[in-house]
C-alpha cells in the first residue's frame, strides 16, 4: 500500500468516527449555544431556587425535555449549577461586577 492510499484510508476513517455537530443520532439532543445561555440567563434571574419542572416551564421559548435535560447535565459538569437533595437547582456560577472587575484589572502570569 503506497503513502497515498494510507492517507485516504486514514482520512476516511476519521471523518466516519467525527460526528458533525449538525449531524447527531435521533435519540441524542443537540442543544444551541443560545439555548443553552436562554436557560443559563432564566435561572440567574429566578429569585427561588426552582425544580427542573418550575425552571423548564418558566423558559422564554419551549425547547425539549431531552435537551433541557443535557443542558442541565452539562451546567453541573462546567461549576455553574448544584442540584440540592430536594431537587432544587441552585446557580453557583460567580458573574457579578466585582469580578468582572477583577478580571479585567489582573495581569497575566504568562
Amino acid at each position: 500500500m503506497n503513502e497515498k492510499t494510507m492517507m485516504q484510508n486514514d482520512v476516511k476513517h476519521i471523518s466516519r468516527n467525527n460526528t458533525d455537530s449538525k449531524t447527531t443520532s435521533k435519540n441524542q439532543p443537540n442543544p444551541t449555544l443560545g439555548t443553552i445561555r436562554m436557560v443559563e440567563e432564566t435561572l440567574f434571574e429566578m429569585s427561588e431556587y426552582p425544580t427542573k419542572n418550575k425552571l423548564w416551564r418558566a423558559l422564554p421559548r419551549q425547547i425539549q425535555y431531552p435537551s433541557f435535560k443535557e443542558i442541565l447535565k452539562y451546567l453541573e459538569e462546567s461549576n455553574k449549577l448544584i442540584t440540592d437533595k430536594d431537587g432544587s437547582l441552585i446557580w453557583i456560577f460567580a458573574n457579578t461586577e466585582k469580578q468582572k472587575k477583577l478580571r479585567e484589572e489582573t495581569k497575566s502570569l504568562l
